[in-house]
Parts: structure tokens; C-alpha cells; sequence
């Protein structure tokens, strides 16, 4: 990601060792990169086993994978590190450049974060799933919809639900031939979090898709899915992390039908033209 933003945003719920270690990783990502595990123990006042706990918390394996992320993301730092929130005044040309840079920076957070082997999971499972229940409420209840509108072009069996008593009602009854996406960018989205456990209790394979860090939702889990986690602020109307959720929808979309060319791409083309067929217009149209 933004494994440094990661940081930033969890920086009050560590503990006050983990605290003392973030501020030096946030201080010194360069000098951290080059040291060995109990150099930065030493350097930051903690221990090795504290550095080894730190790095499982952000959902690396280990402290070298944790170094080896870290020294790319210091490599390819981008030029602006914070997103641009909106202020008075702002001429269009700016809010123009502005917004494209949140979008682009969100995007690229998002796309350091994605672990490939979680992706395939992902896709193996909608790709099996007799069923598929989506999982959203407000912005993330828009994802689930996109989502939904691309998958029933590919004739998958599958259904969005903003709706908590819906959420539940249709999780309870799911089997272990289908699949439950539960999206939220907080992770702490009650009745979504709610939808995915009875989901995985019927015996669903439940999916998360939430900011990168530790989340309720997350830990109810078979296949999580991270996404930047760096925009803050009630200013900027969750822009950057939609854009984030539709980054990854797309990518399992692309990855599902790609996957499974001959398959599913006949059933796009028979979609395509019996909308067009059918109300004359082409089916971008209802996008």
C-alpha cells in the first residue's frame, strides 16, 4: 500500500511497544529496509518478538515479507503522500487535478496490497458457486450492485442485498456450494458483518472486501481482499476508497471471465445482443 499509511491509521489502537515501533518505521522507512529484525528492535525500543507480532498484525507472513513490501513501497514513493480533501474556493482546473490524483493514488495503494494467491481463491470460488450473495450497505451496497450487474451478464446465479433483514433471510440459505461477499470499507459495518458470519455458518465460503488492517469483517473470512486504507476525512464522500472497491470488483471480474474465456464470454456476447434486441438500445446503456 501504503503499508506506511496503514500505519498512520492504526497508530492510536497499537499497543504502546507497537506504537514506539510504528514511529520509528514512519520515521525511518529508508534506514529500515537495510536492518536486520533485531536492529530495529533495538532502534525503536522494542523487541523481536514485539517486530514479529507488529508485522502478523498488518497480515504478512513474516518480518522479511513485511522488509521486502516495505522496500518496495519506499522505492516507488509517489511525489504526494496525502490525499487532497475539498476546500473553499478551489478553482475547477485544481478540483480536476486533485480528484484524478486521489483516484490514481487509491488505486495504486490498492493495487500493492492485493495478494495474488487470495485473488485466485477468490475467483475459484465465484467461478464454482451454485449461488452468490453480495454484501453491502450505503457506498459499499453500490459496489455490491456493480458487482451483481456484472456477474448476471455471465449468468452466474446472483443477488445484491443492502437490506439487513434480506442480508440475513437470503445468508440463511446459502450452502457449501456458494459464495458470500461481504463489502465495507470500514470492515466494522454491523449488519454486513452479521450477513457474513450467518453466511459462513451455513457453510459458505465467505469473502471480505474491506481496508487494509484487522476488521471484524475481515476475521469472518475464508478469502480477504484489502483495499487502501489512506483516505480520511467526511469531506471527500469516501471518493477514493469507492474507487478502490471498484478497482478490485473489476479485477475479479476481468480475472473470472479471463480465467474461463470460452466459457463465459459467449454468455456476455448473448447478453449484449438480447438487451439490444430486446429495448434497442446496447446494454452500457443501464450501466
Amino acid at each position: 500500500m501504503s503499508i506506511l499509511n496503514a500505519i498512520k491509521e492504526r497508530m492510536d489502537s497499537l499497543h504502546p511497544k507497537e506504537r514506539e515501533l510504528a514511529q520509528f518505521l514512519l520515521a525511518q522507512p529508508q534506514d529500515a529496509v537495510q536492518m536486520t529484525i533485531l536492529e530495529i528492535a533495538q532502534h525503536s525500543g522494542s523487541s523481536t518478538a514485539t517486530v514479529s507480532r507488529f508485522c502478523r498484525a498488518f497480515h504478512f507472513q513474516n518480518f522479511a515479507d513485511f522488509k521486502m513490501r516495505l522496500a518496495a513501497e519506499v522505492a516507488q514513493q509517489p511525489a504526494s503522500t496525502q490525499y487532497q480533501d475539498i476546500v473553499a474556493g478551489n478553482p475547477l482546473s485544481e478540483i480536476v487535478s486533485a480528484i484524478t490524483a486521489n483516484h490514481l493514488r487509491s488505486i495504486t495503494d490498492t493495487t500493492r496490497l492485493l495478494d495474488i494467491q487470495q485473488l485466485g481463491a477468490a475467483i475459484s470460488a465465484l467461478h464454482s458457486a451454485k449461488r452468490i450473495d453480495l454484501y453491502g450497505s450505503g457506498t459499499s451496497g453500490m459496489i455490491a450492485d456493480d458487482f451483481f450487474h456484472k456477474l448476471i451478464r455471465i449468468g452466474k446465479a446472483a443477488n445484491a442485498f443492502s437490506d439487513p433483514h434480506l442480508q440475513i433471510t437470503s445468508a440463511a440459505s446459502l450452502t457449501s456450494q456458494d459464495v458470500a461477499v461481504g463489502i465495507s470499507y470500514s470492515g466494522e459495518t454491523l449488519e454486513t458483518i452479521n450477513a457474513l458470519r450467518c453466511a459462513a455458518e451455513q457453510g459458505a465460503t465467505a469473502i471480505s472486501i474491506t481496508k487494509f488492517g484487522n476488521s471484524t469483517l475481515a476475521n469472518q473470512a475464508n478469502i480477504r481482499l484489502f483495499t487502501s486504507s489512506a483516505e480520511a476525512g467526511m469531506r471527500r464522500g469516501d471518493m477514493a476508497s469507492r474507487m478502490a472497491q471498484l478497482h478490485v470488483v473489476d479485477i475479479l471480474f476481468t480475472g473470472l471471465v479471463s480465467e474461463h474465456f470460452d466459457e463465459y464470454v459467449p454468455r456476455l456476447e448473448r447478453s449484449f445482443h438480447m438487451v439490444t434486441r430486446y429495448t434497442g438500445k446496447e446494454e452500457r446503456d443501464f450501466e
